[in-house]
């Protein structure tokens, strides 16, 4: 098990260097609306007027400062415009236009200090309950970010094969995230296998699914602004986030498989490969039931405001669910449940193999 995990770790390694993002095409970063630059700034004061171009309406007169500078930009009374109070964090895009003027309007509210609190509160937890583990889970976490963003991202903005990005940068997620957390043992090695071996299944039939439902890859309003990107491909870009939204909660279910039957031998080191198989895919199943029910709930929640629009166009559930915003979810959250259901067997019997040799030397 270690031979073929070192494999495939060498096979990411080099699929890694050979995706590598090379330099990224020039765009003008103003016809994606795209920011010169950011400042953080704070409301000074707040006031209520009649507007510039309507003296009929209502407006608030914001004026925002960083410190330096003072900035006066006026919001209609209207539902769905921004409330100030004095005093709130917020961000300013600088602009410049091509005839050199600039312009600096409100962008956002500043919300890093909420998510460093969070994120503090979050890492907190995880250390408090793990230790030593969740330590090394929360750096497993970071690097995993880091090979998102310096890895993935830049290699498909590059114009590099989008799904066999995902499958490299996810398969080096897993296998750092995994060893990180539980170590160089035998349990964590049929963890790897059996995410890999469900991620395969998942991803064949991801690329089979896509190619004919003739997904375009533009049922989002994002994807539209991807078109003057050069060499970009929308569909591969599709099947790329399906094969990494699968890979997280094959993590989850392959180490909860592996852990299970390793218990079970050590409750009872003398029972037969098939019966640790039989108790560890009976707690499978019941680990799928709510991992399926997750998945479907968290795509739901993501596409909610979208559900309600197709609800009010009072479309048949047919029409409905075979338009591609919304199958391409459907899509996710069907093939994804199928590799976490193929992870389940597989590794179960993979550890279940490794016990039944000698459950005392497969946990040393």
């Amino acid at each position: 098990m270690a031979l073929a995990v070192s494999t495939i770790a060498f096979a990411v390694l080099a699929g890694m260097i050979f995706l590598r993002p090379g330099e990224g095409p020039h765009i003008d970063r103003f016809l994606f609306g795209f920011a010169d630059e950011v400042l953080s700034a704070e409301v000074e004061s707040v006031e209520s007027a009649p507007c510039s171009y309507a003296a009929e309406l209502n407006c608030s007169l914001v004026v925002f400062t960083d410190g330096a500078d003072r900035i006066t930009q006026e919001f209609p009374d209207e539902v769905g415009q921004p409330h100030f109070e004095t005093g709130d964090p917020v961000l300013l895009s600088v602009t410049q236009a091509e005839d050199g003027s600039i312009a600096v309007n409100y962008y956002d509210r500043d919300r890093g200090w909420l998510l460093a609190v969070v994120a503090l509160a979050f890492a907190g937890a995880v250390v408090l309950l793990g230790r030593m583990r969740g330590l090394a889970a929360l750096l497993g976490l970071a690097i995993s970010v880091g090979v998102l963003v310096w890895f993935i991202v830049p290699a498909i903005i590059a114009g590099r094969d989008a799904m066999l990005v995902a499958l490299v940068g996810g398969g080096a997620i897993v296998l750092i995230s995994l060893y990180l957390a539980h170590g160089f043992t035998p349990l964590t090695h049929i963890a790897a296998l059996g995410a890999f071996a469900a991620l395969a299944l998942s991803t064949a039939l991801s690329w089979g699914v896509v190619a004919a439902a003739r997904f375009t890859g533009l049922g989002s309003e994002e994807a539209f602004y991807l078109l003057s990107l050069p060499d970009i491909d929308l569909t591969g870009l599709l099947l790329a986030g399906i094969v990494l939204g699968s890979i997280g909660a094959l993590d989850d279910v392959t180490v909860t498989q592996a852990s299970a039957v390793w218990e079970v031998a050590q409750a009872n080191p003398t029972l037969e490969r098939r019966a640790y198989f039989a108790s560890g895919l009976r707690i499978g199943r019941d680990h799928i039931a709510s991992t399926v029910n997750t998945l479907l709930l968290a795509y739901a929640g993501a596409a909610l405001p979208l559900l309600i629009l197709y609800s009010l166009s009072r479309l048949s559930l047919g029409a409905v669910a075979g338009s591609e915003v919304v199958a391409v979810e459907i899509v996710r959250t069907l093939v994804g449940s199928i590799g976490l259901v193929a992870a389940v067997p597989m590794t179960t019997w993979l550890a279940a193999r490794q016990v039944s040799k000698g459950a005392a030397s497969a946990m040393a």
